[in-house]
């Protein structure tokens, strides 16, 4: 039976887990969070008999750390796969898990998913346990690489050739044998980019869709490489990402509580801040210290309040990510705007001490927080030395740092996303 030691060895990161009995692996999973999740599998023994049977027969667990949720979906599909794990079938409500089905020996490979299907004739990848993270993935890669999700034979392009996600479509495929010899072959391109995504190597397309780029720049097809740039972007915000997850107000949330927490939190850490009317995040987007950006998120009473949000084009360019912050907090503290009750800053001790010290040669005293990834954790800076702390994922205050992390994320690389398609189209007229 697994214990609570064994629990606490584990750690708190984005990964796969694995319950072993013997030799035998009997459940594999994957969470934001390897130690909570495992927990909360043993918390529920009492009123969940697929987690007691999972908890009372294991005597093993192990672990993979992985570097986003991506790679975390992919290892598990391939490990459940590879281990065939009783409990992960079992308990099911009848229901067979998904796989997206990819028939490679079509003209034009339609990708689509499937539950418990094998023809012999296509590529399958899976099992996925969560639909909405498959569908997710999915419209992603999509975004990326264009492919069809409609039932051949079509008779004319479909609504999704219109707006760039099904291209070339095997709709618009005409008498002339040339033209769809040519298409065929483009097509087929794109799916092995597919394939190659859902079997993890990204990487790979992305280093492709980079020297496409720099090809097409070389020979001024500049909206060919407009196009491919937006793609890069997209693969590389999936590459990165920490969680298929989406943050959301609800009827359940509410701000008031979250706020509280907060401030639980912040005495915890050796913070004495009462009021959060406003609290302000910081992050720094840029791409090889070009055309960086700096957003300026704020929460107001415990709402994400985007009439306050600001952006910056910074001026220095080329330096590292602790001047561009430096030049940042520089510029909005000699502005008129209110004042903050609390910063955080995207990032961990580097980025707190930068901060501390700008604050500190400015004059001005606001309680300072950074929130570090990997596993998310605050950091702080108290008596000279910074300070780590970890917080349940459940934590309505820790979700209200989390969000406000995400947002200044969010809009600081869709400004650099515009400066760059914006340089780019002055650069090359």
């Amino acid at each position: 039976m697994i214990t609570d030691v064994q629990i606490k060895e584990l750690p708190q990161a984005v990964g796969i887990y694995l319950f072993r009995k013997g030799e035998e692996y009997i459940y594999i999973g994957k969470s934001l969070n390897i130690r909570e999740r495992v927990h909360n599998h043993k918390e529920r023994i009492d009123i969940d008999q697929k987690e007691k049977a999972i908890i009372e027969n294991s005597d093993t667990l192990e672990f993979i750390i992985c570097s986003s949720e991506l790679h975390a979906l992919v290892l598990e599909s391939q490990l459940i796969q590879k281990h065939h794990p009783p409990y992960n079938v079992i308990w099911k409500d009848d229901k067979s898990y998904l796989y997206i089905k990819i028939p490679i020996k079509d003209s034009f490979p339609r990708v689509s998913l499937v539950r418990k299907e094998n023809d012999g004739k296509s590529l399958y990848f899976g099992p996925y346990s969560s639909t909405r993270d498959v569908r997710f993935l999915l419209r992603a890669i999509r975004k990326v690489v264009p492919f069809c999700t409609q039932k051949q034979p079509l008779k004319k392009p479909c609504f999704y050739s219109k707006i760039g996600l099904c291209n070339p479509c095997p709709g618009s495929v005409n008498e002339d044998k040339e033209e769809e010899k040519t298409l065929k072959k483009q097509y087929r391109a794109n799916i092995r980019k597919v394939i190659s995504i859902l079997q993890g190597n990204a990487e790979i397309v992305l280093e492709e869709l980079k020297k496409r780029i720099a090809s097409y720049s070389q020979t001024e097809e500049f909206e060919s490489a407009l196009e491919l740039r937006d793609r890069l972007l997209h693969l590389e915000q999936l590459i990165h990402l920490r969680s298929f997850e989406r943050f959301e107000y609800s009827s359940a949330y509410d701000p008031e509580i979250a706020l509280q927490k907060l401030n639980t939190i912040l005495k915890s850490v050796l913070i004495n801040s009462q009021n959060l009317s406003r609290i302000e995040c910081y992050d720094i987007s840029n791409l090889m210290q070009k055309e960086a950006t700096a957003s300026m998120v704020v929460a107001t009473d415990g709402i994400m309040d985007k009439s306050e949000y600001k952006r910056f084009k910074l001026k220095e360019t080329g330096v590292s990510d602790f001047k561009m912050l430096t030049e940042t907090i520089t510029r909005r503290m000699d502005n008129d705007w209110k004042k903050p009750n609390l910063i955080v800053v995207d990032g961990g001790t580097p980025q707190v001490v930068t901060i501390s010290g700008v604050l500190k040669r400015l004059g001005i005293d606001i309680p300072l927080i950074g929130i570090a990834k990997h596993p998310d954790r605050i950091v702080v800076l108290a008596k000279g030395e910074t300070k780590t702390f970890k917080f349940s994922l459940h934590n309505e205050g820790f979700k209200l740092i989390q969000q406000l992390r995400d947002e200044s994320h969010r809009f600081a690389k869709k400004y650099h996303k515009f400066l760059r398609g914006k340089k780019f189209l002055i650069d090359n007229k």
